[in-house]
């Protein structure tokens, strides 16, 4: 049973300047590629320094739909073919996953640097990037694997809407130039930083692709690597903000600025510009000069960039826009007309005050009445009230003579359950890939309509063999006695089993090193597991090894397949 990715997908075409005037080199073996490469390489609409290194062009391989590599991965779509190197949706046949593959020759002259930037890219394994997962030379073919992401967007597609919320961008610029800073560290660049090539996942999480590999397939080099893929980040924060992009080409969709007017801060251009970010783009764009608002000293590298953004005011995001409710209207039959015609539209009905209380003689002896009845009724309720006493009071004389100790412990009132705080949370990962672990807080942050997901699979209800399962570690802050745990789950139907686990820590070594406290499985949205005898932890794994069958969730943007979502996880002692 293989996982079904959601984010989106890593291919070579995320250049986007201007299309080709030829297009013969882009026909493939079974057609005309569908999403021909758009790629003029210029200095200008690149907004980089970056330089494309001299090279023979070899001729491409000639693949077709259906061809595989390895006699593993079975290549299904030609997206891009370009230079002598072609770009392919594909099928990973043993782990039954959809991939991507860049494809050249071997006797390419870029192959050895575009074998050597994947395996650097590979080693770096931070989640920020698109994955490599292979780098082979075989049958005089050079190919790079890598992850296939369709349920994210570019930032291309983003911005052909519109520009990005304050908020949004802000996360966006802070998340790339994270990353970018920590590739950096690794000696790792990027240099073909664009919009095409950041990718807003449906966790809302931002990511990269294409780092080294991108700019080993076209031969782009760069004397000062940290400055272009800087002044790269200013330029995708400056199309985040203006829907422009900060030059005077038109690229990636986005119109360019006028021209002879030079380069104006985004608050210039679109009215209601943060400031704040306006002049963040400026201090990564103008490399050569200081902003000229208020002459901050300018950003020449990712982890100067992550700096400023550091001592910027945190953005939040916008609030929930508010609903006032309908104006409350009474019924006719609590204005005291039911049964009556519906007066004339706006004509204001008359309330009939309440009747006089009973003043009259009758009413008079009425009430004496009534109050006698009361009088003998109370009583007659005491007389008997206190016989019942008095044989309930010799009855307790004779039991409480034979009754022992035990008995009185059994008729004691059991302590109500105590509900236990959640400190922290981490997703514990057995075997293979983490399914959505920046998404763990939203399980107990007292919302129940935030989830954590899983990803999507072909197969089940049973996750095994694949993966033992997916789960939470969860830190009640310290030792507490569990008694119980109670699960929100999203998608009911057959079937969900949930297990507990007591760990060692928040990161235990393996699902071997911790003990099962109990199970339950269900077919409904909320799963209740109680521990049969109480145990004393710290640390609880909640285990999902079973999940249902569910459709496409447009709301947390989740494929079809078997998958699960946990809303709020709730411990009881």
């Amino acid at each position: 049973m293989a996982e079904r990715s959601t984010a989106a997908v890593d291919v070579a075409d995320n250049s986007g300047e201007q299309p080709l005037t030829a297009k013969a080199d882009q026909s493939t073996a079974d057609g005309v590629a569908k999403n021909p490469e758009r790629d003029t390489d210029s200095v200008e609409a690149q907004g980089s320094g970056g330089t494309e290194g001299p090279g023979r062009k070899a001729s491409p391989p000639e693949l077709h739909s259906g061809h595989k590599l390895a006699r593993r991965y079975r290549l299904e779509e030609c997206v891009t073919r370009l230079d002598g190197f072609s770009s392919w949706r594909a099928v990973d046949e043993k782990l039954r996953r959809a991939v991507g593959v860049h494809v050249l020759p071997a006797d390419h002259a870029r192959a050895r640097s575009v074998l050597a930037a994947a395996r650097s890219s590979a080693l770096l394994g931070d989640p920020r990037f698109v994955q490599v997962l292979d780098a082979v030379e075989e049958n005089d073919l050079v190919y790079v694997v890598h992850e296939w992401l369709p349920d994210a967007t570019e930032l291309s597609t983003l911005l052909a809407v519109g520009p990005l919320e304050p908020h949004d961008a802000y996360q966006m610029v802070s998340q790339v130039a994270s990353a970018m800073a920590a590739a950096h560290r690794e000696g790792l660049a990027h240099l073909r930083l664009n919009p095409n090539a950041v990718l807003r996942a449906s966790t809302g999480q931002w990511r990269i692709r294409g780092l080294a590999v991108n700019a080993a397939l076209r031969g782009i080099t760069s004397d000062t690597p940290q400055r272009t893929d800087t002044e790269a980040i200013g330029a995708l924060l400056y199309a985040a903000l203006t829907q422009r992009w900060p030059y005077e080409s038109d690229a990636y969709g986005l119109s360019g600025l006028p021209k002879d007017i030079g380069l104006i801060p985004p608050d210039q251009v679109r009215a209601g510009v943060h400031r704040g970010l306006s002049e963040l783009a400026m201090r990564a764009l103008v490399n050569d000069g200081a902003t000229a608002s208020r002459h901050e000293a300018p950003c020449t590298t990712p982890e100067e960039l992550v700096k400023a953004i550091g001592e910027m005011p945190r953005i939040r995001p916008p609030e929930p826009a508010f609903t006032a409710p309908p104006e409350y209207q009474r019924t006719t039959y609590q204005q005291g007309t039911y049964g009556r015609p519906a007066p004339h539209p706006g004509a204001t009905q008359p309330i009939a005050p309440p009747p006089p209380p009973l003043q009259s003689r009758t009413g008079k002896a009425l009430k004496w009445a009534v109050s006698a009845l009361l009088i003998a009724a109370l009583g007659l309720g005491s007389w008997q009230l206190a016989d019942a006493l008095m044989d309930q009071s010799g009855k307790s004389d004779d039991t409480n003579k034979s009754q022992t100790t035990d008995g009185g412990d059994k008729n004691a009132v059991k302590p109500k359950p105590t509900p236990i705080k959640i400190q922290n949370g981490q997703e514990f990962v057995a075997k293979g890939d983490a399914q959505s672990p920046g998404n763990v807080p939203k399980t107990y942050d007292g919302d129940a309509s935030t989830y954590w997901k899983t990803k999507s699979f072909n197969e089940g209800p049973t996750i095994a063999p694949y993966k033992p399962g997916v789960g939470i570690v969860y830190d009640l802050g310290s030792a507490k006695e569990l008694g119980s745990a109670t699960i929100d789950l999203r998608y009911g139907g057959d079937h969900t089993t949930v297990e507990l686990y007591t760990a060692d820590s928040l990161s235990p070594a393996s699902l071997d090193s911790m003990t099962k406290i109990g199970s339950a499985t269900t077919t409904g949205t909320t799963a209740t597991v109680k521990v049969g005898k109480p145990v004393k932890t710290q640390y609880v794994l909640v285990w999902l090894t079973a999940v249902p069958n569910s459709g496409y969730d447009s709301t947390l943007y989740a494929s079809a397949g078997y998958k699960q979502a946990i809303g709020e996880v709730k411990f009881t002692g």
